[in-house]
């Protein structure tokens, strides 16, 4: 255990490194990783109650702060009422991270390994940081993936939460991948029409440009040859609330320039900066089921005869030949697609948990359907859902969203 101390202007940070056990509640596993976290306050909050925010993913290391104007974005309207706990979920930044050197191990080795870094491995590991913190209870901010670990904590340990915040809204329970990622393909058709509609001219670029990548004419700095699946999951920006500005500018520039190739890099959801967001990703959603690649087998006919019909945070198994940073991933992760995964939430003791709390629930989201967020919702009364369109997906780093939380869970007065 470590813990240091440094000042930012009007921030106070203090940097909290453990040693936990990789396998939890296995005596006869003596394996150990580290898992770090970052406190948060302001001159004046070092009594203050702690609020966890848990980052989305799976596979992202938490932000960095930054002194005032507080980054990120949440953070100054969280300091108000909290010391924030940033956390490096296992396997990523500072909390042992996993990366390209691992492959060293082997296959068989590795994949055991990843298969402990889940929601509810992350769980335990809050669990060891709120009572190295002193803390009875504490108050949850998940996004996103994060959301959804925060209800597999519920699931475990509701007496630990004194409020819990969802933004981006709550993950299926009990519901196999396969679901998930049929409507999320409803969704992206809904979102890709009405960019279509506000830009017509578009589409045309989108199937010239198709025929750029099947033709092998589409090469990223890297030297990526641009597969047409890579380049229809450019649909991802359509589910943050400027995404799509990002979209037009891109598909503004031509193809042949170093610019446009250069952007499109950029653009492109999935790098190896992150490895396991690409490793894993699927498994968010696996809720005691194995996932096969679950985005690829339920995609409908009319994406596969429409290449102008993007996609999102869809996973594709043919990108382990054609990212050659993903390909030295390719036995691993196919193995890990073949992996049946635990059950990780417990929909009775949800609905027992007492939860307090509210939930940003964003209509046109693409990546955590309305549908089964609204019945993950009615399994927990004490959480108030926020369902607005005012936002897509990355509600969060816009101002008025955590506020809004606050207001509703503590029975302000909100417009």
């Amino acid at each position: 255990m470590s813990v240091t101390t440094r000042r930012m202007q009007d921030l106070t940070v203090e940097d909290h490194t453990l040693t936990v056990p990789l396998v939890w509640r296995d005596d006869n596993d003596s394996r150990t990783i580290e898992v770090y976290a970052a406190v948060v306050s302001r001159e004046g909050g070092e009594s203050l109650p702690f609020l966890v925010f848990l980052q989305g993913g799976p596979g992202s290391e938490a932000p960095r702060p930054y002194h005032a104007p507080a980054a990120p974005s949440w953070l100054d309207a969280a300091l108000e009422h909290y010391r924030v706990v940033l956390v490096d979920q296992r396997g990523t930044g500072r909390s042992t991270p996993i990366g390209d050197a691992d492959l060293a191990r082997g296959t068989d080795e590795l994949v055991e390994h990843i298969t402990h870094l889940r929601a509810d491995a992350i769980v335990r590991d809050c669990e060891a940081i709120r009572e190295h913190l002193g803390a009875r209870t504490w108050s949850v901010l998940g996004q996103s993936f994060g959301g959804f670990t925060t209800l597999a904590h519920l699931s475990t340990d509701a007496a630990s939460l004194r409020e819990v915040f969802f933004t981006g809204g709550l993950s299926a329970v009990g519901r196999h991948p396969d679901e998930v990622y049929g409507l999320t393909y409803d969704k992206l058709r809904t979102a890709s029409e009405r960019y279509y509609r506000r830009f017509p001219h578009h589409r045309d670029t989108v199937r010239r440009l198709a025929d750029l990548t099947d033709a092998g004419r589409i090469v990223l700095p890297d030297g990526e040859v641009v597969a047409t699946s890579r380049l229809r999951s450019l649909g991802m920006l359509l589910g943050s609330n400027d995404g799509w500005q990002k979209l037009h500018h891109l598909l503004d520039e031509e193809p042949h320039t170093n610019a446009f190739r250069h952007d499109l890099a950029d653009a492109l959801p999935y790098d190896t900066r992150n490895p396991l967001y690409f490793v894993i990703h699927e498994s968010s959603y696996a809720d005691g089921f194995a996932t096969r690649w679950s985005a690829d087998r339920v995609e409908p006919d009319d994406f596969r005869d429409d290449v102008t019909l993007l996609t999102g945070e869809h996973v594709r198994r043919e990108w382990l030949d054609t990212v050659p940073g993903f390909r030295p991933w390719k036995e691993v992760t196919l193995a890990l697609a073949e992996h049946e995964w635990p059950k990780v939430y417990d929909a009775e003791a949800l609905r027992d948990s007492d939860a307090h709390g509210a939930a940003a629930v964003y209509v046109n989201d693409l990546y955590v359907p309305l549908e089964f967020s609204l019945e993950t919702a009615a399994l927990l009364p004490g959480v108030t859902p926020w369902i607005t369109s005012e936002h897509e997906h990355s509600g969060l780093r816009e101002g008025d969203v955590l506020p809004h939380l606050l207001d509703l869970a503590h029975g302000r007065r909100v417009r």
